[in-house]
């Protein structure tokens, strides 16, 4: 009963063929191998995007944070939301690569609105040398709380991020699943509706550890082979990275894997509005939800071996009836009797 992240969960075994069929002879290294040619090829048809420059990294922090320093200057500050991972997972990994560019806070939640990012954007005056300079805008899709932002949602942020000369990047670890849930185009999600680089995941859909990064300009591309070397995320057998990416581009199975783990999560979250005195604190638009449930039914779980993020507690100590808020991942290996003996042991 493992619903503690995406990350938890195995690899596809397309994937695992995938490198064990490329796990012979030789091939150029640094990412001159014939397989990143065919990645390179596939990632452009999938966005539509035939000039788009792409990479391949092995973590999602590495995809982020180079691409931010790509499209950041050091005197610049970028804009995200106060709970972006770059904000709340990178352990400032986003102020070292891109040389101490701060980060700007927006709102007050997972989402950004153009209101929010006029204000925030307004509020550091452009060509004051004593403050940040303005940098780019860094979108979350799904987000940290399992939110979508719609095709308009995004085109209307970039629309105010580019009337201020501010590039936009999106960390998209998770978009697979945002895309699989919207209904819509990978093209339509990102360049389309104005956004100028992506992270794009794969570790927590099926992979064993790779990210692309895309940027839809490819005048970025050479910046972003310097920082990736000098950042030392340049692979020398980057063929076992390429054959990851290749396996989970295939036949649409990058769609199938976040279709799988959506499914399972809405599996979970309609289990859970049945549990006592459980209340779901989000809408349940991806694999992500999030739950108090009371502390005794926590000790229950957690004693039954049941794996999740428990957000406030402790676990152990307080009255029984206490409700604990808690976040519960499906991955795409999440099946229904996986799910049924969690709800099982939380009803007692």
């Amino acid at each position: 009963m493992y619903f503690a992240s995406d990350n938890t969960g195995p690899a596809h075994p397309a994937v695992m063929q995938a490198l064990q069929d490329a796990n012979s002879g030789y091939q150029p290294s640094y990412g001159a191998d014939t397989l990143m040619e065919e990645v390179r090829a596939q990632l452009r048809d999938i966005f539509e995007a035939p000039e788009a420059a792409v990479y391949l990294v092995a973590t999602g922090t590495a995809a982020n944070v180079l691409a931010l320093a790509t499209l950041t200057r050091p005197w610049e500050t970028i804009f995200c939301a106060p709970r972006a991972h770059i904000q709340m997972d990178e352990c400032n990994a986003p102020e070292f690569y891109c040389g101490g560019a701060k980060l700007t806070l927006v709102g007050q939640e997972d989402k950004i609105t153009p209101a929010a990012l006029e204000r925030a954007i307004t509020g550091w005056v452009k060509g004051d040398v004593h403050t940040s300079q303005r940098g780019p805008l860094s979108l979350t899709q799904a987000t940290e709380w399992g939110q979508l932002y719609s095709v308009d949602e995004i085109s209307a942020l970039c629309a105010v991020a580019h009337a201020h000369d501010c590039p936009v990047h999106m960390d998209g670890a998770r978009f697979g699943n945002a895309v699989a849930a919207l209904g819509c185009t990978p093209a339509e999600l990102t360049w389309r509706a104005g956004v100028d680089a992506l992270s794009f995941g794969g570790t927590k859909n099926g992979c064993l550890g790779v990210e692309a990064v895309i940027f839809f300009d490819p005048r970025h591309a050479w910046e972003f082979e310097l920082r990736r070397k000098r950042g030392a995320h340049l692979f020398s057998k980057h063929r076992y990275l390429s054959a990851q990416m290749k396996g989970y581009l295939a036949d649409g199975l990058w769609l199938q894997t976040a279709a799988a783990a959506n499914t399972a999560g809405a599996k979970l979250a309609d289990g859970m509005r049945g549990l006592p005195d459980c209340r779901i604190l989000n809408e349940v638009e991806v694999n992500m939800i999030f739950a108090t449930l009371p502390r005794a039914t926590h000790q229950r779980l957690h004693a039954a071996g049941a794996a999740y993020s428990l957000h406030d507690g402790p676990l152990d100590e307080g009255p029984a009836d206490a409700p604990l808020t808690a976040r519960f991942v499906c991955d795409w290996s999440c099946d229904e009797g996986m799910i049924a003996r969690f709800l099982d042991i939380a009803r007692g």
